[in-house]
């Protein structure tokens, strides 16, 4: 059996297919189906790797290695299917492909075009993905009527022509706007969407109204009328206020039994369960703790996606809300440090390039140690701490990275001597899974409970292993290493509340059913911590 189903959007992007994709497989994959999921981006680049945060957002590393869009962290922490580098492409890498064959005389002398040349690329990523799995989910990135997305949605359409009917689903996401001074739900933008999709040749299947509210009976009558969709299988997406609700509320809708009918699958009641009890977790909690997020990016949420979905993860054991303080860490001086992360339970220092903020979140790290404020290092945010730590307690007048000075006197954190001859940016630094190796006795050990953990990278410069000594003579723990190199991979102080910073990206690995032991951990310091200051004043 293979199935595919292709979801796309209308009127506007930004509505979460990548969400809505997501919450799709949880269900298919509760009725007991093996499935996964794609991502195709239209864009040239070759993935999103060289890409500011600000113009993609988070850029989301799989287990093999691979720059990702970010939808494939929503794929991973909605399901169980492990995403890699196939699960995600773009026109830039097609077309990097197409035409190296076309220069390797692949073609045969043949006029190489779009129609058939490009759009097989395209079918061929598909199928390739599709590969030993029951349902294959294939979400196409922007909106219904860019120019460079036709190619992309040429190929679904020819698969729905070169497959059995009850084997392929079209699913269209699209924005039903609510008007609130006429109180008004409006179909014309959806209505002008499908009917842009029907001109190229696809008739969609199913249709989910994205909408402030959820749409009632007349307007998904109305819908089905202007779009030649049966009325029984147009749905409503309204906003939630917790994302894992989604499932639960597709399943109220009906939407599970609307695919099954469609694909000719065995209809089996999804379990359903796990979603139940974490909405019922997330939705009633009354403690809470105040963390402060410090980074550079802070303007635009998505740059840092992941953690903040780590964080409302390890917000389930430890049945406390989060509040997320965005602080710009350019906006940090000498000046106002202090008053400006006073009042934090717990500070988390995020991943990031270049030396743009970097002294703010040295300043941010400084004031953690020395308050005894739960700090978590995260990539740049371990490698801020050791400069910090070298700085002020090693007595290395001047340490620092040698991304951001290359004539430090100290260069605690450098680029490994097999990256110094790289010119290329794109997909050269050390990505996806590595084993780490944690020492016993240390707080990561404690946390993981195991002596050897995998997470993932995505980093070109390191701890510099010559200053491990000087450091940790001075107090310094090294209590994760990656042993094949020799690398520092988690620092701790043994002496402070919860200071932890690791190398890798766990936020990676989180999952809603299966949060991650170190935010987990992060939020629980940060919680007594919180409730340390308030005994402490009375």
């Amino acid at each position: 059996m293979k199935k595919y189903i292709f979801i796309t959007g209308g009127v506007l992007s930004s509505l979460g297919k990548g969400v809505t994709s997501a919450a799709i497989g949880s269900i298919l994959e509760s009725m007991g189906y093996k499935i996964t999921l794609m991502k195709l981006d239209p864009y040239l680049n070759i993935d999103p790797g060289t890409m500011n945060p600000y113009q993609h957002g988070e850029v989301f590393v799989t287990e093999d290695g691979a720059e990702t869009d970010l939808d494939l962290g929503h794929y991973e922490r909605f399901t169980n299917a492990v995403m890699t580098k196939h699960n995600n492409t773009t026109s830039g890498k097609l077309y990097f492909n197409l035409l190296e064959k076309e220069r390797r005389g692949a073609f045969l002398g043949a006029t190489v075009q779009v129609i058939p040349h490009f759009t097989n690329e395209i079918k061929k990523s598909i199928e390739k993905v599709a590969e030993n799995h029951d349902i294959t989910l294939v979400e196409i990135g922007g909106t219904v009527g860019d120019i460079e997305s036709l190619p992309f949605l040429e190929a679904i359409r020819q698969m729905g022509i070169e497959n059995k009917k009850e084997d392929v689903m079209y699913i269209h996401l699209t924005y039903v706007p609510y008007i609130k001074v006429a109180g008004e739900l409006k179909t014309k933008p959806s209505q002008h969407s499908v009917k842009e999709l029907r001109a190229i040749g696809i008739q969609p299947d199913i249709l989910i109204g994205r909408s402030e509210i959820p749409l009632p009976k007349d307007i998904k009558k109305k819908l089905s009328l202007f779009t030649n969709v049966d009325e029984d299988s147009v749905f409503s997406a309204p906003d939630l206020d917790i994302i894992y609700e989604i499932p639960l509320y597709f399943k109220k809708e009906g939407l599970d039994k609307a695919i099954a009918k469609h694909l000719n699958l065995e209809y089996k009641e999804p379990d359903l369960s796990k979603w139940k009890k974490i909405v019922s977790v997330l939705s009633k909690l009354e403690k809470e703790v105040d963390i402060g997020i410090v980074g550079k990016y802070v303007e635009l949420k998505d740059a840092y996606k992941s953690i903040n979905e780590a964080l409302i993860h390890a917000q389930i054991p430890n049945k406390v809300k989060v509040n997320i303080h965005w602080i710009n860490s350019e906006k940090i001086n000498q000046e106002n440090y202090q008053e400006v992360l006073k009042g934090l339970d717990g500070i988390l220092v995020p991943g990031g390039f270049g030396d743009r903020g970097v002294e703010g979140k040295i300043l941010t790290a400084k004031y953690a140690r020395e308050n005894n404020i739960p700090y978590f290092g995260i990539c740049l945010g371990m490698q801020i701490a050791v400069i910090e730590f070298a700085r002020s307690v090693a007595g290395l007048e001047g340490a620092n990275s040698t991304e951001f000075n290359p004539f430090t006197p100290h260069p605690v954190i450098d680029i490994m001597p097999d990256q110094k001859n790289v010119d290329k940016k794109g997909g050269t630094m050390r990505l996806g899974a590595y084993k780490c190796t944690l020492k016993p006795g240390t707080k990561a050990y404690q946390i993981y409970g195991q002596p050897e953990i995998s997470e993932r990278h995505r980093h070109r410069y390191e701890f510099n292993p010559k200053y491990v000594p000087i450091l940790e003579e001075k107090g310094l723990v090294v209590s994760g290493v990656y042993k094949a190199r020799n690398l520092p991979e988690i620092i701790e102080l043994p002496n402070h509340r919860w200071f932890i910073a690791c190398q890798f990206h766990p936020e990676f690995k989180s999952k809603p059913f299966d949060p991650h032991p170190l935010f987990v951990s992060f939020v629980e310091a940060s919680y007594k911590n919180r409730l340390d200051k308030i005994k402490n004043q009375t």
